[in-house]
């Protein structure tokens, strides 16, 4: 019997994590109508037709993007002055009588009254009401780098599976041609008719592994419906070319520095957290400080307007000890959101480490099945056919040589899988996957 490696189900690597301009310029010419050519068609057949359709059609980047609207929305009215009180005092009512009009009472007085907060109070709530919109656009940014390196490590399962059916395809073909070989040399004499029947069983499994190998490729292709956010049935366009994931960076240590300058969207959606919390902090400190309220009234009696007045008042901060808390609540919030920051980076270079070792384990284990492995065994195959045919070897020998060059084509293409999938990851760290 035949075994050759497969694609397992958990070969992917989970990707990390939401952008930098490329991404979100990618995203603007998708909203401003610059789609590619292949607008209208199912998506599939590249890289490009994949992202188009994320960007265009993912519900959640759409509901991110109401929220985001929503936060924008908020900066104004944030340091907006509170709404003024207006107020109408009536005394010398006649107990005889049941009107209340202004005019019919002994007097009446008009007032209205407008709260001021100052020492920039109000300038700081709209800078926190600022930054949280800032930390919510970041996050979004995050959310779209995580998108689009789940939908590539989707689609490159997605091509991975379909070109393991082209090399069993190739397998049975060759398993034909060693079973025309076996039967031309038992109708000579100079071969078992076991050989024939042992090609024939081969390829047999062949085909029932054809058959796996194409419910495989449906099970990718509902993966990568699910990330589209489409149905899982719908259809999708066989992939044209295998997929191909440029690095921003050469080395590991490129990479953690690029990192560590905090530009991944992950890390400005916390620092712009931790913006509004110290903004928040600063505001509650200033509460110590008493608002202003101006008032203003005019004294009517009867249909003359006799006096007006003038109120000035200041709110006291009595409650200290409450006001002590409050502040020592804003600070450690704000302490919270500063360490958050670095927890984030820290993870951040803890993904990035796994991803490169997984990708450059992947890459060198491709490189020598390419360079090496392969030529090796399809050589050996080649000779013992050739071998074969004038008798120097048993079939035994030839089906082992075959077994060996497919079972090292395909091990080629796991480790493609592994080696883009963990690039798709890498990218999606490094802040780069437009």
């Amino acid at each position: 019997m035949i075994h050759f490696p497969r694609t397992t189900r958990g070969g992917q690597m989970a990707s990390a994590v939401r952008g930098p301009a490329r991404v979100l310029l990618a995203f603007s010419l998708v909203m401003t109508g610059q789609a590619p050519a292949t607008e209208g068609l199912a998506p599939g057949a590249d890289l490009s037709s994949i992202h188009h359709w994320l960007l265009k059609h993912n519900p959640e980047l759409r509901a991110q993007q109401a929220e985001l609207e929503a936060a924008q929305a908020r900066i104004l009215p944030a340091g907006a002055l509170p709404n003024p009180m207006v107020g109408l005092e009536l005394e010398g009512i006649d107990p005889s009588g049941l009107s209340l009009a202004p005019a019919q009472v002994g007097s009446s007085t008009w007032r209205i009254r407008q709260n001021i907060p100052l020492w920039g109070k109000r300038e700081l709530m709209r800078s926190v009401a600022k930054s949280e919109a800032g930390a919510i656009e970041s996050a979004r940014a995050r959310t779209i780098l995580e998108l689009l390196a789940s939908a590539d490590q989707a689609y490159v399962r997605f091509w991975q599976v379909d070109e393991t059916i082209a090399v069993v395809d190739r397998l049975i073909g060759l398993l034909d041609q060693m079973g025309e070989v076996a039967q031309a040399r038992y109708a000579l004499g100079v071969a078992a008719q076991q050989d024939a029947i042992r090609a024939q069983v081969a390829r047999t499994q062949m085909q029932a592994e054809r058959i796996e190998r194409l419910a495989m490729r449906e099970d990718a292709a509902a993966m990568l419906n699910a990330v589209l956010g489409r149905p899982a049935d719908a259809p999708l366009r066989r992939p044209q070319s295998a997929p191909e994931f440029a690095l921003p960076v050469a080395t590991l240590k490129e990479a953690l520095t690029l990192v560590r300058e905090g530009q991944h969207p992950a890390v400005r959606s916390q620092r712009a957290m931790a913006a509004a919390a110290s903004q928040a902090a600063e505001w509650q400190r200033r509460q110590r400080y008493p608002d202003l309220s101006l008032g203003l009234g005019a004294m009517q009696v009867g249909n003359r307007i006799e006096g007006y007045e003038l109120m000035i008042e200041l709110e006291v901060p009595l409650q200290r000890r409450a006001l002590h808390e409050r502040e020592h609540a804003a600070a450690r919030a704000r302490d919270a959101a500063d360490l958050r920051v670095e927890a984030t980076l820290t993870e951040l270079q803890g993904q990035l480490g796994v991803a490169w070792s997984v990708w450059d384990s992947a890459r060198s284990r491709r490189q020598l099945i390419e360079q090496t492995l392969l030529p090796q065994t399809q050589a050996n195959f080649d000779s013992a056919l050739a071998s074969y045919r004038v008798g120097d070897v048993d079939f035994s020998t030839l089906l082992e040589a075959l077994e060996a060059w497919q079972g090292a084509d395909l091990a080629r293409l796991d480790a493609r899988r592994d080696e883009l999938s963990a690039a798709a990851s890498l990218r999606s760290l490094l802040g780069s996957n437009s």
